[in-house]
């Protein structure tokens, strides 16, 4: 009861601010709940799923609590079952879905070969992948893990970067490291990787080899080329699974060249085995003025596209009357010349 209601029953004061109209009283080891019939109802659900939870050994935050209302506003038939599907567990940390649709990805990557996970930075794409990765190595079902990304700058101009090649390539690949880190024993980790169980490589590395018995992640895949995502899909082989991430409204290539994250789903829509998870900003996991950062960008470039299109109809509706005007003239002098 403690761990649903909070210290000092914060919780209930929360929950008091999140639903207004309503009043929550602790009685023994109940609680009173008064107001609007239909809230009341939504709150004992919330309550249900809190207590859940808390059975679960899932720590109670109010962050927590406000994903749960959002689960519940999507009427997820139990929202706490899917925070509570544990993934992963190192180092005394538990990896588990956060929102509905980190659910959705991690059932999609259980039930699919090559999976996609699309959305804004903060959403968990790599980080869920790279859990199921350790869990399905850890698990046996795969003999190694192979980490790749696109070694491209985002934005920036590096210029020549001193040392050996694995020194040029490491900061590109420096986030699929800390992720290791995080699940892993790093002691452990130079142990798999000197013997080949877990590689991390850039994508150029991947062309003319067959990967089998193998979890291979592909991040930050909104910047590889058309050509480089067809090079990369036909890498799998037998017994393996491919996750692709990206972002595709943070593309670093240059200036002319489409992405081939972009092009995808156009492409592989409809087949079999093949699975596109999409998150958006409600899915953020990281600080929540992230979502808010997300939310704003996607509004903003909602009404940079709406005033494009305006400007292009406006430019259209000139042209059409210029060329108008201009035949008439063009008429009107002929029609003066016959006569």
């Amino acid at each position: 009861m403690v761990s649903v209601l909070g210290p000092s029953d914060s919780f209930l004061t929360l929950l008091e601010e999140k639903f207004p109209g309503i009043t929550i009283q602790p009685k023994n080891l109940d609680v009173v709940i008064t107001g609007n019939s239909e809230l009341v109802t939504t709150v004992i659900r919330l309550l249900g799923e809190l207590r859940h939870l808390s059975q679960q050994s899932v720590p109670i935050t109010a962050e927590v609590i406000s994903r749960i209302i959002g689960m519940l506003s999507q009427e997820l038939a139990s929202p706490a079952i899917a925070m509570s599907h544990n993934i992963l567990s190192s180092r005394g940390k538990s990896i588990r879905p956060k929102t509905i649709n980190q659910k959705k990805y991690v059932d999609s990557i259980d039930d699919n070969t090559v999976i996609f996970g699309i959305g804004p930075a903060g959403t968990g794409k790599t980080y869920l992948a790279m859990a199921k990765a350790v869990q399905a190595l850890q698990a046996k079902e795969v003999n190694r893990i192979i980490l790749t990304r696109p070694a491209v700058e985002a934005g920036e101009r590096l210029g020549f970067l001193p040392g050996s090649l694995n020194d040029k390539i490491d900061p590109y690949l420096r986030p699929l490291y800390d992720a290791l880190h995080d699940m892993l024993d790093p002691e452990s980790i130079p142990r798999l990787m000197e013997a080949g169980t877990i590689e991390v490589a850039p994508l150029a590395y991947m062309r003319g080899r067959t990967l089998n018995d193998a979890f291979i992640i592909l991040d930050e895949a909104q910047n590889t080329t058309v050509e480089q995502m067809k090079m990369f899909l036909t890498r799998l082989g037998f017994g393996s699974k491919i996750v692709v991430t990206g972002d595709i409204t943070q593309i670093d290539l240059p200036h002319g060249q489409a992405s081939g994250l972009r092009q995808i789903r156009q492409i592989l829509e409809g087949i079999d085995d093949i699975s596109f998870s999409i998150l958006d900003a409600t899915d953020v996991v990281r600080h929540a003025l992230v979502s808010d950062i997300v939310s704003a960008y996607n509004r903003w470039d909602e009404d940079k596209t709406a005033m494009e299109r305006k400007r292009q109809r406006k430019v259209k509706r000139q042209t059409i009357e210029a060329a108008a005007e201009k035949l008439l003239e063009k008429t009107g002098f002929e029609a003066e010349k016959d006569s």
